[in-house]
């Protein structure tokens, strides 16, 4: 239980991992007991590339086990990173970079997003998807961004 405890911990202080702020929500399933199931939509900025927001959609699992934490979210995720001002680099970028990460089930499973840069097009590209400990899925998500200029407010 002590190793579990610090896992968890040092998976929680990982740098340079956005944060999601929660745009909006659906209920999919009424659920007698606990919260209903739910599509839940996110946004992030990517952490070393200034001018990009992503929305994460996701689902949730409700209900009493859900409620308390201890349900597994499904492995689907939709995903769309856009352009929101000026692009510049705060930090060198590798492919694969993780920019964001969120545990779905209590322990051995996370959804998370990686970046690329396809540098032949001068586009970011992000995908989602979902790994478990023992087996993940192959369901994923990908969208692109092409870097542009940003026009100059007058």
């Amino acid at each position: 239980m002590r190793t579990i405890k610090g896992l968890l911990g040092a998976l929680m202080l990982l740098p340079g991992l956005a944060v999601a702020e929660k745009i909006g929500e659906v209920s999919t399933v009424f659920k007698l007991m606990g919260p209903n199931d739910k599509i839940v939509v996110e946004a992030f900025d990517d952490p070393k590339v200034a001018g990009v927001t992503c929305y994460l959609s996701r689902a949730k699992t409700g209900g009493v086990k859900g409620g308390l934490g201890l349900a597994e979210d499904r492995a689907e995720a939709s995903i769309a990173c856009r352009q929101v001002g000026p692009i510049s680099f705060l930090d060198t970028l590798k492919d694969g970079d993780e920019v964001f990460r969120e545990r779905t089930s209590l322990v051995f499973k996370t959804m998370q997003v990686v970046r690329f840069f396809d540098q032949k097009r001068n586009t970011l590209v992000y995908l989602v998807y979902s790994d478990r400990v023992i087996e993940g899925s192959p369901q994923n998500a990908v969208t692109a961004i092409p870097i542009l200029p940003w026009p100059q407010k007058p």
